[in-house]
């Protein structure tokens, strides 16, 4: 039987728990499904165990935004943007900047 890709990296996760790059693509993966809050905690997680350019950080404001919760989005679109500039990707936090203000009139 073909294991689903969230099977696999489940089981990879298992013999290596502090992984993040299998945290990340636990991530992508549950986003894909729509299973944000699992993809909340394994991005999370991979957030907490190694640093990010901020490419993560889009993936989790988009699960934050289809839960509705905006504020939480901004808060991580802002992290985002730190790290963005400090790995000199000044186009990924102005697009986040972007986003922030659309976030913002969303959630009046």
């Amino acid at each position: 039987m073909k294991m689903n890709k969230i099977e696999y990296f489940k089981n990879l996760l298992e013999k290596n728990p502090e992984n993040p790059m299998v945290h990340y693509s636990l991530g992508l993966e549950y986003y894909k499904v729509k299973d944000y809050e699992n993809a909340i905690k394994h991005l999370t997680k991979y957030l907490q165990l190694q640093e990010d350019e901020g490419a993560a950080y889009r993936t989790l404001a988009k699960c934050y935004e289809e839960m509705g919760e905006f504020q939480k989005a901004i808060e991580v679109l802002k992290e985002g943007i730190k790290q963005a500039m400090k790995f000199n990707h000044p186009s990924m936090a102005q697009e986040y900047q972007q986003w922030i203000e659309e976030l913002k009139s969303m959630s009046f």
